[in-house]
């Protein structure tokens, strides 16, 4: 009986979880650099994979068996699509003040308060009459701005988010603002009243004035784009269809300067810092085709780009080429994107009339982990980037799976790049010794630079 009764006791201590205490000695422990480096290895094919609820502990337990299961099984970043629009997403704005809620304005005139966390239209902001531009949100939350080719700049009011539950809203104006020329872009000042408008020139508006209280203009070619910087709420930035980027300072009378790139759709983004216009920072590269739309996180640490190629990629604001790209069959040329007030998401508006909403980190498990789901995320965590360096981890953690479309592309891109290489060195192996210095990628885009 008493051996009996030892038995079940061990069995049932045996199916209960005990706290197991290690010794970390080096000295016993002479494999633990070997069982580390295949956490590792496990840890990054885990991250390839699509987790679910109630499949992720039968996932892990076949992973460590079927190792080929990574390359079949993805991760899956795609949350849900958001439908309503009828022609094209041109642009889209979040509100500062609220996590869940963004705006988004279409080609046909319609702009749209989402709710993200219910996919659903909770407001709809009639009035223009042709495509929506432009939208921005003032810093408090409470005023949304928009303008289009109608030549007019409105001002709406923003929902309070107890209201936000009743769907199918109509909102009217606050005020309308008609001026001569068509808008391309809009941008609201970080902790002020104005915001800038960028068309045939870059004009400074007031909330509570009908023309704008100052106009820069540089050359005759259309600005498409603005942004205020928000560490210095007086200085913004354009860029026009003369491959110019223009930085002005509204305590001045005229811009500070401006930079004319070679670059024209050359599938590449550029960073620059504002105190030394002469050189990009750094290149970022990977898209196949024109980037139409660039936002940073809240964290400052990355940013999203939205491309004519049909996809979305994740960047690193150091980092050469992109950590995540995400696409789908149906999605058409991406026109805006946006990151989440939490970094969680990312919001994507194409022309297919689909707003899309993807988890910034593919692997990432949504809803709440239990502490040891979370110790154990960041463990794994933590040994992979100890390991990243190597081969075996190196490549599971790079890989990506493309559509053939952008494959093929990437691969022409890769094969002009190498014959403009080899062309470019045959020129300076026949010239004459140092007539044609070296340049860096960075400066070679840079044509010339204006004060």
């Amino acid at each position: 009986m008493s051996s009996l009764e030892n038995e079940a006791r061990t069995f049932r201590y045996s199916l209960s979880q005990r706290r197991v205490f290690r010794n970390f000695d080096p000295n016993l422990r002479s494999q633990e650099k070997s069982v580390e480096y295949v956490r590792a290895l496990n840890a990054a094919k885990l991250d390839k994979l699509r987790f679910e609820d109630q499949f992720r502990k039968l996932m892990k337990l076949l992973l460590l068996f079927f190792f080929f299961l990574y390359s079949k099984i993805f991760a899956r970043p795609f949350v849900g699509a958001m439908d309503g629009h009828i022609d094209a997403v041109s642009c889209m704005a979040k509100n500062p003040n609220h996590l869940k809620g963004i705006f988004s304005g279409s080609m046909d005139g319609d702009i749209r308060l989402w709710d993200l966390a219910n996919r659903r239209t909770v407001c709809q902001f009639p009035g223009h009459q042709g495509a929506v531009r432009g939208l921005t949100v003032s810093t408090d939350g409470r005023v949304l701005v928009s303008c289009g080719t109608d030549s007019t700049v409105r001002l709406w009011n923003v929902p309070i988010p107890s209201l936000m539950e009743s769907s199918d809203n109509e909102a009217k104006p606050l005020a309308v603002y008609v001026w001569k020329n068509a808008f391309w872009a809009v941008d609201h000042q970080w902790d002020g009243d104005l915001f800038a408008t960028a068309g045939a020139q870059v004009d400074i508006w007031n909330h509570n004035r009908s023309q704008p209280v100052n106009s820069f203009e540089w050359g005759k070619d259309t600005a498409i784009s603005v942004r205020f910087n928000p560490g210095e709420p007086n200085i913004l930035a354009t860029s026009a269809s003369d491959r110019s980027i223009t930085i002005y300072d509204l305590r001045l009378s005229s811009p500070a300067r401006k930079i004319i790139m070679r670059a024209n759709e050359d599938c590449n983004c550029y960073s620059y810092d504002a105190r030394k216009l002469d050189e990009a920072r750094c290149v970022h590269k990977d898209h196949v085709s024109a980037v139409m739309d660039i936002d940073y996180s809240p964290t400052g640490r990355e940013f999203v780009t939205g491309s004519y190629d049909r996809t979305v990629r994740i960047f690193q604001y150091n980092g050469g080429h992109s950590r995540e790209i995400y696409h789908t069959k149906r999605m058409q040329r991406v026109f805006c994107v946006k990151f989440s007030s939490d970094a969680s998401y990312v919001i994507s508006g194409s022309d297919d009339t689909n707003l899309r909403l993807w988890k910034a980190k593919a692997s990432e498990q949504l809803g709440v982990l239990l502490p040891r789901e979370r110790k154990n995320h960041e463990y794994l965590e933590a040994v992979k980037n100890r390991y990243k360096h190597l081969p075996e981890v190196k490549r599971i953690v790079r890989h990506r799976h493309l559509p053939k479309a952008i494959y093929k592309a990437a691969s022409l891109r890769r094969i002009m790049t190498e014959a403009e290489r080899k062309k470019d060195e045959r020129r300076r192996a026949h010239s004459a010794p140092g007539s044609m210095p070296r340049e860096p990628l960075r400066k070679r885009r840079i044509l010339k630079e204006v004060e």
